[in-house]
């Protein structure tokens, strides 16, 4: 992994088409909400489909906590496809079959030729790309559990939600003289608040 891609850095802003062959930026995808980024070796690895398997489990909780899931894989079109249906997930799937980010993040798992995947990492991301943590995914256990998740996501959240303790000294002061910048979805735009409902 190139070396300034740590915690507390952001994550490069990439561009790549989606499971319809649509382009997307992940800060597009993002919004000002926190993001669990998967880099993922492939469909054809069963240690990747029990990944997305305990994620689909979690995915109701992570829609409800404003929160974006993306996945970016080597695999072409129709294997984005499988492995997004075959896993029974309803978030972004992104396709890098040239392999721009394995190259760009030197992240090229060179242990295994024939599928030339990338090393899997999963990433906890703040607003704005900003790395909360990383996870090498190389062996199973190395990649993060529902536990680790909800664990980074709760921290994240009280970092970019003013409003996480409505007992807060001057929060009430503020809602009730109509001071409502630091309340969701009041302190959103229209945008902000569509796209975070609809992900």
């Amino acid at each position: 992994m190139r070396p300034d891609i740590q915690p507390g850095a952001k994550f490069p802003d990439y561009e790549l088409p989606d499971h319809t062959g649509t382009r997307r930026q992940l800060s597009k995808l993002q919004g000002g909400d926190p993001m669990v980024l998967v880099l993922s070796r492939g469909h054809f690895c069963p240690k990747d489909r029990q990944q997305h398997r305990l994620l689909v489990e979690m995915e109701p909780e992570i829609e409800v906590a404003y929160t974006k899931i993306v996945t970016i894989s080597t695999d072409n079109l129709l294997e984005l496809n499988e492995f997004r249906s075959g896993v029974g997930a309803h978030w972004p799937f992104l396709g890098d079959p040239g392999r721009q980010i394995q190259r760009d993040l030197d992240i090229a798992e060179y242990t295994d030729p024939q599928h030339n995947p990338m090393i899997p990492y999963t990433f906890v991301l703040e607003p704005g790309l900003v790395i909360h943590s990383m996870y090498n995914g190389y062996w199973f256990w190395g990649r993060p559990s529902p536990a680790d998740l909800r664990r980074d996501l709760r921290e994240v959240t009280l970092k970019i939600r003013p409003d996480w303790d409505l007992g807060a000294p001057g929060l009430r002061q503020k809602w009730e003289t109509g001071d409502k910048k630091e309340f969701w979805p009041y302190g959103k735009s229209l945008r902000e608040v569509v796209s975070g409902i609809t992900g």
